[in-house]
């Protein structure tokens, strides 16, 4: 009997200690952006758990169609257990779509007591572990290439500390402008981030979030509908 009375409290002291290890553990991602010529690419992964979540989005095309009909983007995504994403979908960013998506920001604002302080106070645990940025270009011509590698380095780093405040860098931004000398404009960029947020603090601001949202007349059928929007 006393052995039947113990593995429900062994099975209850697991899940405690998993949930611990789950709790003490961090959310990683990295997000790449890279442009070569007319080859754009943008990537981004999450990973969590000690890695056994882990999360793709790519974006191997990005293509400026016009002014009138945007640029066309391809995102695929691709995840493990527990959650299997295996999809590709092509859309298209225009005027439309940018004013849906203020629309849709105005909206989460208005069903959120305080979002904008929940985002910042959320941001302020991002810990950034690496940001690097190298750019190579050339205008054509050798005296306008040079004037212009100063104020790529100015806004380079004018970027760099707009961003700064909101979360923590654990390293300083390494920044790389090189200038190519050649009879023909060229341009190509990569950037990559790399950080981290607790998974603790993670699950705290999403029960916060809803709390904060729970506290707006309306709030969660106004989410609701956001949430299905992007789904579809």
């Amino acid at each position: 009997m006393t052995l039947w009375l113990g593995i429900p409290l062994i099975l209850l002291l697991l899940v405690i200690l998993l949930l611990l290890l789950v709790l003490a553990s961090s959310i990683h991602f990295h997000f790449r952006l890279c442009r070569l010529g007319k080859d754009d690419r943008i990537e981004f992964d999450i990973k969590a758990v000690f890695g056994l979540v882990k999360f793709h989005y790519e974006v191997p095309t990005l293509v400026f169609e016009s002014l009138e009909q945007g640029i066309k983007v391809k995102v695929e995504k691709s995840g493990i257990a527990p959650v299997k994403l295996d999809s590709d979908k092509e859309s298209q960013v225009d005027k439309e779509s940018v004013t849906e998506w203020l629309k849709n920001i105005r909206t989460a604002l208005q069903a959120t007591r305080g979002l904008k302080k929940w985002l910042k106070d959320t941001l302020s645990h991002v810990k950034i572990t690496k940001l690097d940025w190298s750019t190579d270009f050339s205008l054509g011509d050798a005296a306008a290439t040079a004037t212009a590698v100063g104020a790529l380095w100015g806004l380079k780093w004018t970027m760099i500390g707009w961003v700064s405040p909101f979360v923590r860098l654990l390293h300083n931004p390494r920044m790389f402008v090189a200038p190519v000398f050649r009879d023909e404009p060229s341009f190509a960029t990569e950037a990559v981030c790399t950080g981290k947020l607790s998974a603790g603090y993670a699950m705290y601001a999403g029960l916060l979030l809803l709390r904060r949202v729970s506290k707006v007349e309306g709030g969660l059928g106004r989410w609701k509908k956001l949430l299905s929007r992007e789904r579809s």
